[in-house]
């Protein structure tokens, strides 16, 4: 009985420490991207985290209701996405927004906030220059992404469009719901290079 016990418990701790690694490492990675947007930041020059990676931080993102931004890295790969959002469209280093900018993310930890985003509210957008670009959420829109894939035609180079797995509580990792939050730059609103979230 104790060896079962003991089997029960050894069991229990490993499930356990196996559901809290993913959030774990989306949260240290953050901290070593920080780090790394800094360089990139200072030299203007792509600024890997850690040797082996492969991407590296292209801007930062500001979500409502947010204390921190979000360091976004280049694509939008499975293993890139473990670390943090990744921009699949954009602007290369140093570059302006010539189109939308697309960027995707994990439902289950860094674009968690997003189930509660709501219309006419402010994502704030940092590349490189250092000037954070503000965007209003225009819509709110859930997605079969087997039955209609993004349109990018239909935006404007002074869009951002988020994109997640939907629904956010679901335990099914693949499927194929996407929740899509549509934003587009309010030029009323000015550009300005203060920090948020630093």
């Amino acid at each position: 009985m104790g060896r079962l016990l003991l089997l029960v418990v050894t069991l229990s701790a490993g499930l356990l420490l196996a559901g809290l690694w993913i959030p774990f490492k989306a949260v240290v990675a953050q901290e070593l991207l920080s780090l790394a947007w800094a360089r990139t930041q200072a030299s203007q020059v792509e600024s890997r985290p850690w040797p082996w990676a492969d991407t590296w931080p292209v801007a930062r993102l500001q979500l409502p209701g947010e204390k921190s931004a979000l360091v976004v890295l280049s694509g939008g790969h499975g293993e890139s996405l473990a670390f943090g959002p990744g921009q699949v469209k954009g602007p290369e280093l140093g570059g302006r927004p010539q189109s939308p900018v697309v960027i995707a993310g994990h439902r289950d930890t860094h674009f968690r906030p997003l189930k509660d985003v709501r219309q006419d509210q402010e994502i704030r957008l940092q590349f490189a220059d250092g000037v954070w670009r503000r965007y209003r959420v225009d819509s709110l829109r859930i997605v079969d992404s087997r039955q209609e894939q993004l349109d990018l035609d239909r935006y404007t180079r002074n869009s951002l469009v988020l994109v997640t797995c939907y629904p956010f509580d679901s335990l099914n990792a693949n499927g194929p719901l996407r929740f899509v939050v549509e934003a587009s730059r309010d030029m009323a609103w000015p550009t300005d290079q203060s920090a948020a979230g630093a």
